[in-house]
């Protein structure tokens, strides 16, 4: 689906696995954007004891301050 999505993977890093895709889809309201993302943590059982308490927030965080930026660059009035 040329023009309608973008992928980015780690190659090196904190992950085991990283691959984000951003879709876009054009409405009738403009651009949808949205992300797919799979992610396997280090360290087995510990990486996973981690997620809820300190990856998955700070992902919450990251993926929440790219949206509001988003939307202030994008859907300026």
């Amino acid at each position: 689906k040329e023009n309608q999505f973008f992928v980015d993977e780690q190659r090196k890093g904190p992950y085991t696995i990283w691959h984000h895709e951003h879709h876009f889809k054009e409405t009738p309201e403009g651009v949808e954007m949205t992300d797919i993302v799979t992610y396997v943590l280090p360290l087995g059982f510990l990486g996973r004891l981690t997620h809820p308490f300190i990856v998955k927030p700070k992902l919450e965080e990251i993926f929440e301050y790219r949206f509001k930026r988003v939307e202030e660059i994008f859907n300026q009035k």
